[in-house]
């Protein structure tokens, strides 16, 4: 069965979603790598019986250091892909050295178009009509790897802020677990 590693910082409902829909049907998650102790993506693993290797990014020496630590959590494990849900990290050259190809995220947002932290908010400012979801590769600039797939919808202009980021999270769980199975070819 093809394995699958997941990368989560905050809540992570993108990592639940990626579990319920996947998770020995399709493949294996076999580890949430979260840099945020206290993060409820760890509780939400802890749940549905996924390990976990969780890390303090400050008691490391460097962005290598604690790369390089991931690294041997990971080479045991030998993951098909790595799947960024919300892993708000821009991932290093330590990582890419041994992953690059194999480094997928979700992005709020219609790539190229508002990279970075809050593609939402910069999308509204923006006042975009279209707004959407990218899954994309990951390489050493910030959202710019090539991308895999996208969806949208039009806005009615009458949404709230909230309503408009449901519908985000909505698109997101529904595009990501298809794209991971497009890709593992299962």
């Amino acid at each position: 069965m093809k394995k699958i590693v997941v990368f989560a910082s905050g809540n992570g409902s993108n990592f639940q979603t990626i579990v319920e829909k996947l998770h020995k049907q399709a493949c294996e998650v076999a580890l949430l790598v979260c840099d945020k102790p206290g993060a409820y993506c760890i509780e939400r693993a802890h749940k549905m019986n996924i390990p976990t290797f969780v890390f303090n990014p400050k008691e490391y020496s460097s962005k290598e250091a604690f790369e390089q630590e991931i690294c041997t959590q990971l080479i045991p494990l030998n993951p098909d892909l790595i799947v960024l849900a919300g892993y708000m990290r821009i991932v290093g050259q330590t990582l890419l050295d041994v992953y690059e190809g194999k480094i997928i995220n979700i992005h709020p947002a219609l790539l190229p178009a508002f990279p970075g932290r809050d593609g939402i908010t910069d999308a509204l400012k923006y006042g975009v009509k279209i707004m959407g979801v990218t899954v994309h590769y990951v390489d050493s600039g910030i959202d710019t790897g090539m991308i895999i797939d996208q969806v949208c919808f039009k806005r009615t202009g009458l949404e709230t802020r909230e309503e408009i980021e449901q519908k985000i999270h909505d698109l997101e769980h529904e595009l990501y677990p298809t794209v991971i199975k497009q890709l593992l070819n299962i």
